[in-house]
């Protein structure tokens, strides 16, 4: 049986595991932390503005299972905040067992704490990828979805520091590039004024720390939103974040929770002693980053060139997904790329050609967009999401935006796609 190696075990990998086990192959997830998931752990938010699309698209291609269990565990369903239509908000609690399980019951072997430091290459081919603890996994196809945040020094040199996020580098050591590693540059993000990368977008408060009619309307309604002080009041920091979706006037004047289990907190940080002048937040606790009071991880930072394919450029047999294929923001996101890159990695074991998603779909047009952006001055100063930015911009210009579920599934069933990814 022919063996995918999947290196990362975040949302884009999980989903690659999942399609590529689904086509048939051996397949084995390597991840360097305790936990499946990464920043999908601090996550939450799905189906808002164009990302219903997307994962009704995903659902109708065949890549439904992680779609299922983010719909099981949402709290709250179809609510708006500022800038987004009917949002669910899942469990991060919950969320990871619960992928770890289907994993398992897939047959996927999943190699926790194991952190690749290096690979074993002939020509253009990988071989094998080697672990901090000297053991080899050696392969027939890779899949590099390492995320492009840490390690450490990255967010020591182009944040403020290691605010000890759920990534946790000083315990489980850094994130590497495979693809780089392999002798492929990496591509690199840049902010509007010309650094390097970009803060995380949110942090976690405890809940329990909040006051408690904040609490109950939190729970209840599934969004607070609070004003801010006039004096603490900073809209050049909007700049900053990953998710430019969310760099609106409201979110430089309010402070925007949602509950996600925790109270996930719209902003990338804020100091602790403003945070606690604010009415009902007096006694709050930062669950993640512990540091947020002081700022939160950097991303962006190892991209991988790629074909539409999700095929890295100049290598054989090397697929990427999630952050590693692009300036892409989001879960959905992650698994759109991760389930391609899945799927593609077990074609191409088959000699058969690679699926190229159509840009009638929105998925197509988004992996392509995000691709051609990727190359030009301002595009890299840009983050792409379904769910708001340039990319949702684009998505409702071209009609491919829709919350009529009948509607995206007969576009999936016209390009003769529907459940592609469930057929060998």
């Amino acid at each position: 049986m022919n063996k995918v190696v999947i290196i990362g075990g975040g949302w884009a990998g999980c989903a690659a595991s999942v399609i590529a086990k689904k086509q048939g192959a051996k397949v084995v997830l390597i991840e360097r932390t305790d936990m499946l998931l990464g920043l999908g752990n601090v996550g939450g938010i799905m189906r808002n503005n164009g990302r219903y699309t997307a994962c009704e698209e995903n659902i109708f291609l065949g890549a439904y299972e992680l779609f299922n269990i983010t719909d099981k565990l949402s709290i709250h369903k179809n609510i708006d905040f500022p800038g987004h239509k009917h949002a669910y908000l899942y469990d991060v609690v919950k969320i990871e067992t619960e992928v770890k399980s289907l994993l398992l019951s897939l047959d996927i072997e999943i190699k926790l704490q194991s952190r690749a430091v290096d690979i074993v290459k002939e020509g253009d081919l990988i071989k094998a990828i080697i672990l901090s603890n000297g053991e080899t996994i050696y392969g027939d196809v890779f899949i590099d979805a390492t995320g492009s945040t840490g390690p450490m020094g990255n967010c020591l040199k182009h944040g403020n520091g290691c605010a000890m996020c759920i990534l946790r580098c000083p315990s489980f050591g850094p994130r590497i590039s495979i693809s780089q590693k392999a002798g492929i540059k990496d591509i690199i993000g840049l902010r509007q004024d010309g650094s390097y990368g970009a803060f995380s977008g949110s942090c976690k408060l405890n809940k329990n720390s909040l006051s408690p009619e904040i609490k109950a309307k939190l729970e209840k309604e599934g969004v607070v939103v609070l004003k801010l002080p006039e004096e603490d009041i900073e809209m050049d920091k909007l700049n900053k974040k990953v998710c430019q979706q969310y760099a609106l006037k409201e979110y430089g004047e309010n402070l925007i929770l949602l509950d996600t289990g925790h109270a996930k907190m719209m902003t990338s940080y804020y100091p602790l002693e403003k945070l606690r002048k604010i009415e009902g937040l007096e006694k709050a606790v930062y669950e993640d980053p512990y540091s947020g009071g002081l700022g939160n991880s950097i991303r962006y930072l190892s991209m991988a060139p790629r074909e539409n394919t999700m095929k890295v450029k100049g290598l054989e047999n090397l697929f990427c997904a999630g952050e590693k294929s692009g300036l892409f923001v989001g879960h959905t996101e992650a698994i759109t790329t991760g389930s391609l890159s899945g799927y593609n990695s077990v074609k191409y074991l088959q000699n058969k050609t690679l699926l190229e998603l159509p840009i009638k779909l929105a998925l197509g047009d988004f992996i392509a967009y995000g691709n051609a952006m990727i190359d030009s001055e301002e595009g890299i100063k840009n983050r792409y999401t379904f769910s708001g930015g340039k990319y949702f911009n684009r998505m409702v210009e071209r009609g491919l935006y829709s919350t009529e579920v009948h509607q995206i599934k007969s576009r999936v069933e016209k390009l003769g796609l529907l459940n592609i990814y469930n057929k060998g």
